[in-house]
Parts: structure tokens; C-alpha cells; sequence
């Protein structure tokens, strides 16, 4: 991936987030792949700092990486659940 490659904007509809790339990209990612956004008001959404590596989101506790949405990964922090029978 071409590190050069920057957020510009970023907006969502009902299920997924917009991102738009300094290249003339544009990705959608589905909310469901990141839980605190996808429980998030519009108004928490809002409120993120685009910086030269991705997305974040202070009152959320949420960080975004460019590279990591262009690789399709989804939320890193949550632990595969395991079930004991």
C-alpha cells in the first residue's frame, strides 16, 4: 500500500462508514465490523480526528488505521469467544 495515501473525509449512512482517500478512493466498511462505532450516536461518530495514519475516535476509545481498512480487517481488540460444552 502506498503510505502517501491519506482519510480526506469521512461520513456514514445506516450500516456503513464512508471514508474517503487521498488517491480519489472511496471504501465503505460495514459498522457491524467495528462495534463501538456501530453503537455510537451520529453525534459520538462525528466527533473523530483524521490524522496522517487513520481514524480516531477519543470518546470512543476507537483507532482506525488506512492500511488496516484497505487490508478489509475489522475490529482487532475483540477476543474470539470460546464456548466450553
Amino acid at each position: 500500500m502506498n503510505s502517501s495515501v491519506k482519510a480526506t473525509r469521512v461520513h456514514f449512512d445506516q450500516d456503513s462508514m464512508w471514508v474517503d482517500l487521498s488517491d480519489g478512493r472511496i471504501i465503505a466498511v460495514p459498522l457491524a465490523w467495528f462495534p463501538r462505532l456501530l453503537h455510537a450516536t451520529a453525534e459520538q461518530r462525528e466527533q473523530l480526528r483524521i490524522s496522517s495514519r487513520g481514524l480516531h475516535w477519543e470518546a470512543l476509545d476507537e483507532d482506525i488505521s488506512i492500511a488496516g481498512l484497505l487490508a478489509g480487517e475489522g475490529d482487532l481488540t475483540q477476543s474470539q469467544k470460546t464456548f466450553v460444552a
